[in-house]
């Protein structure tokens, strides 16, 4: 099985330590809080042209899989 390309990167001399998208100084906290401004998915790569849109949707599974498990362990442990 192929290794998975890594998306986010924290490195203390980039933006002191703040996960950003490899190959950029762009958190990606930047897309979480687009996307909860009610912002398009394309008016953030728009923005950020040197985020790809695979990094972006490869960002949100990546929360969407932490997030949900999250839940269903709070869900579980009622």
């Amino acid at each position: 099985m192929a290794k998975q390309p890594k998306i986010v990167h924290s490195d203390p001399e980039i933006l002191g330590g703040t996960p950003v998208f490899v190959g950029t100084r762009v958190p990606v906290k930047t897309l979480y809080d687009y996307l909860e401004e009610g912002d398009s998915l394309s008016e953030f790569l728009n923005d950020f042209p040197s985020v790809s849109r695979e990094q972006a949707v490869a960002a949100l599974e990546s929360w969407r899989g932490t997030s949900n498990s999250s839940v269903m362990s709070k869900t579980s442990s009622q």
